[in-house]
């Protein structure tokens, strides 16, 4: 899947822990993102990784984890 700055992806499923985008990344716990939850990728990651912002943080998130979403399931 190929995305960029912008895009709109869903966390198609729960991962076991989420790797907060922050310069000193942590391990944070499971439930701050909930499957299906929308987010916006603000920063491109090598081995096919993105930050991604939900509402309670921006995470670190495998592409092989997230679904594109439609504009129109957005607005």
């Amino acid at each position: 899947m190929s995305v960029s700055i912008g895009d709109q992806l869903r966390l198609s499923q729960q991962l076991p822990y989420l790797k907060s985008a922050d310069p000193m990344p942590m391990l944070r716990p499971p439930d701050l993102v909930a499957a299906g939850e929308v987010g916006e990728v603000v920063a491109l990651h090598p081995m096919d990784t993105v930050a991604v912002r939900f509402r309670r943080g921006t995470f670190l998130i495998p592409l092989d984890r997230l679904d594109p979403v439609d504009a129109a399931e957005v607005d």
